[in-house]
């Protein structure tokens, strides 16, 4: 793993501004390896270095990765005046600077998202290259004959020039109106703009997984936790 400075390292893990690390470094309360660090620019490898403050290990991460159980009413963004977002709900304990959502949510759907503030990797799920497939649950107004699903399952070109790639659809209710939807791209309202564009309507969206990782069922509406690196491998799996 690349160096990284302290001062960053510290502050990233969003309990301490600069200038507050700077000012425990001219106390010479951080240490480096058992070394007292003198300047805050000084670099370490958290994958093997040990830095300490007054003698106790930090427990420090280039990233951070959240599953948060995402209720409606929430928008997923990193901040807003006057809305409540995804990284609000966030708890002290897992805050740190630059979070945001991987991936957005509309404000009535709920379900899955991630937060994380590693910007590769986000884009590496996010990007319909790769393939990263999201799974859905949608409700639907009116019963899915098969006639739509292929339509769904071929891909779909708007009118106003919109292209969205093919989908995975499936019943799931014997009224045929909730059906899993699995999708590896993230436009704009996309599934209700799909089910609209063969005359249905989606009155509840939830999703349920991000590649092969399912939403933890043990996490209540607006709760979420840290991801592990399995969990991680689970998301980039195809």
């Amino acid at each position: 793993m690349a160096k990284e400075r302290i001062d960053k390292l510290l502050a990233g893990a969003g309990t301490r501004s600069r200038r507050d690390i700077k000012e425990l470094v001219r106390q010479r309360r951080i240490t480096l390896n058992g070394e007292a660090v003198t300047d805050a620019g000084q670099k370490a490898d958290i994958s093997h270095d040990i830095v300490c403050l007054d003698g106790t290990p930090l427990a420090l991460k280039a990233h951070i990765y959240i599953m948060l159980h995402k209720p409606a009413g929430v928008v997923s963004a990193s901040s807003s005046d006057c809305e409540k977002t995804v990284v609000d709900l966030v708890p002290a304990d897992l805050r740190r600077t630059g979070l945001f959502p991987a991936g957005r949510l509309d404000k009535d759907t709920t379900g899955f998202v991630l937060i994380t503030d590693d910007g590769a990797f986000a884009h590496r799920i996010l990007s319909p290259k790769n393939h990263i497939e999201k799974t859905y649950i949608a409700v639907l107004e009116h019963p899915l004959c098969t006639a739509d699903i292929a339509v769904l399952e071929q891909g779909l070109l708007l009118r106003n020039g919109t292209r969205f790639l093919p989908a995975s659809v499936q019943i799931l209710s014997e009224d045929a109106k909730q059906v899993q939807v699995k999708i590896c791209e993230g436009k704009y309202h996309q599934i209700k703009r799909m089910f609209s564009a063969v005359g249905n309507c989606v009155t509840a969206l939830r999703r349920t997984h991000m590649g092969a990782l399912e939403l933890d069922s043990a996490l209540s509406p607006g709760a979420c936790r840290e991801l592990t690196q399995a969990e991680l491998a689970l998301i980039l799996q195809k």
